[in-house]
């Protein structure tokens, strides 16, 4: 290869990693608003925690859990993420 190839390699390896930063900060934002404090962003995931256990079998399916992994999510404490 000559220079200019390992500088675009090199330049696209860095492209990929932000991309990849990017995505796993827009994942994080999804899971509440950006709005919430401290004790809002608590709160927020209690009560999405204490939702996720009352879904049904049915519902749980749609969006892909089994009920083994909405109850690890759901018992979790608020303060953990």
């Amino acid at each position: 290869m000559n220079g200019l190839s390992d500088v675009r390699l090199t330049l696209r390896s860095q492209e990929l990693a932000a991309g990849q930063e990017k995505a796993l900060r827009g994942v994080k934002a999804r899971n509440a608003p950006t709005c919430l404090g401290r004790w809002g962003l608590f709160w927020h995931r209690l009560h999405t925690r204490q939702a996720l256990l009352e879904l049904t079998p049915e519902q749980l399916r749609d969006i892909g859990l089994s009920r083994k992994e909405a109850l690890e999510e759901g018992l979790k404490p608020f303060w953990r993420l």
